[in-house]
């Protein structure tokens, strides 16, 4: 009976703490691996988040706006490499690479960047160039060339990228070479302690005063579990000594009355207990 109380009153202790504990919580709402830099828009405090790092829902999907292009489906967050992968819901990263820049953010590319130069031609090249469909129509043609190829004459210029991949049919997905990472100035030098530690201090806000009644929940709870056991063991204490007395009130009675009928004019009580004891 008594580890079922204690264990009740831990158990209760233990999905309170769970409850509080600093999962990017605010207005009531949960936003799971969600945390500083990255806030939710319009849900979250501008101080839980960094400039530059706002996500919102569309559609059951997170996304995050970029002025440049548009916005971008994220993927993933690996807050321990500082990655983010993204995708690009129009299904054409090589135009993410054509428009996007990244100048303007706090990201850079994830990957080495090489210079690739875009180039539009009016008919199809030879084979050995590769045209990018998505960007291509029935009387345009793209293509992505190496800086150090000149354009044939049906071709025209349109910009030369710095991007960590040429345009390939057997890696053409929504997200390939789309991962971007951040570094942030004093943001902190280990991305697996320093960011954590910084991710509590701004959420502090929001988490602190849950955090705080936590703390004293659990050394309330403690105190009460300490004194009922220690009332518990007090009441066992004196229910021995009653006991006890009882036993020796009986002892006393049984020999009083022996002795007395042997010799009832000499024999007391004290007496009795001192032979007894």
């Amino acid at each position: 009976m008594d580890f079922f109380i204690f264990f009740t009153i831990f158990s209760s202790v233990f999905l309170v703490t769970k409850a509080h504990e600093p999962n990017n919580t605010s207005y009531g709402r949960v936003f799971p691996g969600i945390r500083y830099p990255f806030r939710i828009q319009d849900e979250q405090p501008h101080h839980s988040g960094h400039p530059g790092f706002e996500l919102f829902f569309r559609q059951n999907k997170t996304y995050i706006h970029f002025p440049t292009y548009g916005d971008l489906i994220v993927k993933t967050i690996s807050y321990h490499t500082r990655k983010l992968n993204l995708i690009d819901p129009k299904n054409c990263v090589p135009d993410v690479f054509l428009n996007l820049n990244l100048s303007l953010t706090p990201f850079s590319y994830y990957y080495v960047l090489k210079e690739y130069t875009y180039i539009n031609c009016s008919s199809h090249l030879s084979t050995s160039f590769v045209q990018v469909p998505c960007l291509s129509g029935l009387n345009h043609h793209v293509y992505i060339v190496e800086t150090s190829i000149s354009p044939p004459i049906s071709c025209n210029f349109v910009k030369t990228v710095a991007i960590p991949f040429s345009y390939s049919p057997y890696l053409s997905d929504n997200s390939f070479g789309l991962s971007l990472t951040w570094n942030l100035t004093g943001e902190c030098d280990d991305a697996r302690i320093g960011c954590q530690s910084e991710t509590l201090l701004h959420n502090k806000g929001l988490f602190g005063v849950a955090n705080d009644k936590v703390i004293g929940l659990i050394a309330f709870t403690f105190l009460v579990v300490t004194l009922f056991y220690a009332k518990m063991a007090l009441h066992k204490v004196f229910d021995l000594v009653k006991e006890k007395e009882k036993l020796g009130e009986i002892k006393v009675g049984k020999v009083l009355g022996e002795y007395e009928t042997l010799n009832p004019a000499t024999v007391s009580k004290s007496d009795i207990k001192v032979l007894i004891h």
